[in-house]
This record gives C-alpha cells, structure tokens and sequence, in this order.
C-alpha cells in the first residue's frame, strides 16, 4: 500500500485546514487507519484513528473535539478535518495502517507539514 498525504499550509491559529490521505497499490476498506505527527525536536505521535467502516474513532486527548477523522472507502482516502487550529498543532502529519499502536508492519506515508501562525 501507497499512502500519499495532503492539505498541509501555513495557516494561522483558530483557522481550519483538512488533510487527506490517499491510498494506492491496495483497497485500504478492511484496514484501521490513523494520523500521527511529528513536531520539530519531538518524538512521533497518534492523533487520531478511525476503524474500517469509519464507525468507530480514537483520537488523542490534545485534539478531541478539534479533529475529526473520516474515510471515503469508495474513494481509498482517509480525511482528518482540524479545526480550531492552535500553534501547538504544528507538525509534520502522517498517515498510515493500523491503529494508535505503532506495528512493524504499518504501510506510512509521507507526511504534509502543517504549520500554525500565532
């Protein structure tokens, strides 16, 4: 599985920006899939994961009620809609397989900067 992650910019704090995270190679339908980011100077985190119908979500305590994960299957592409951008929210944002937990096996994309201006 290829996983291309876009929609990253520059914005500025409380504005909205949506990712999205396109899959080639492979159906991603049958997979959880999950946003992590990696801001400069910190380690990898999870942001946010949504299960293969997009029925069930998890997200990290820092982005509840901002961000919303969604997947169009039919589509092979996994959205993370952020709201109410803050500073903090400055990363490099990933896409991969899986849930929160970080696996060997996990497909990643490329990551899409997003930076928040204060």
């Amino acid at each position: 599985v290829q996983l291309q992650a876009s929609g990253g910019g520059l914005v500025q704090a409380g504005d909205s920006l949506r990712l999205s995270c396109a899959a080639s190679g492979r159906t991603i339908s049958s997979y959880t899939m999950a946003w992590f980011r990696q801001a400069p100077g910190k380690e990898r985190e999870f942001v946010a994961a949504c299960s293969w119908n997009g029925g069930s979500t998890d997200y990290a305590d820092s982005v509840k009620g901002r961000f919303t994960i969604s997947r169009d299957n039919a589509k092979n592409t996994v959205y993370l809609q952020m709201n109410s951008l803050k500073p903090e929210d400055t990363a490099v944002y990933y896409c991969k397989t899986g849930p929160r937990a970080i696996r060997g096996f996990d497909y990643w994309g490329q990551g899409t900067l997003v930076t928040v201006s204060s």
